[in-house]
């Protein structure tokens, strides 16, 4: 199992170089070239949305991503510190059905909807401690990350 760990400011101009790091680390770990440019884009809204939420709530923490190849399966977690609304718990963040199923679309929805459209395997929570996106690929081939 590899770990690769980025944070960095809630700066729109950061985004892209998560994605580059992101799209580096799914090639090395053996993701299909096919499936990239899915990784770069999923990886650039839930990173777009992190720093969006941060921004709004004024907030200087860090968004961390968190890159991981296990298993034959490349998974990316991004998360930002915005706690969930007081009184709404762990799944205060709908989930990818609900925001599909939604008649009224926020850019926060949008963006989680565009993220369900390019990844298969999608999980969104929300907690004290803040919101995470967990995105997951399988690998092609078996190598790991020195």
């Amino acid at each position: 199992m590899a770990t690769v760990e980025l944070r960095f400011s809630a700066q729109p101009e950061h985004v892209r170089t998560a994605r580059l790091v992101a799209a580096a680390v799914a090639r090395r770990v053996g993701v299909e070239e096919a499936v990239l440019d899915e990784v770069r884009l999923a990886v650039g809204e839930a990173c777009s949305r992190a720093v969006g939420l941060h921004r709004s709530n004024g907030l200087t923490a860090p968004v961390r991503v968190v890159l991981t190849d296990e298993d034959k399966v490349f998974s990316i977690e991004v998360g930002d510190g915005v706690p969930a609304p007081s009184g709404g718990g762990v799944d205060a963040v709908p989930g990818i059905t609900a925001v599909l199923e939604s008649e009224v679309e926020t850019e926060d929805e949008m963006g989680l909807a565009v993220i369900s459209g390019l990844v298969d395997d999608v999980e969104v929570s929300s907690g004290e401690s803040g919101g995470t996106i967990r995105m997951s690929w399988p690998v092609a081939g078996v190598s790991e990350l020195p």
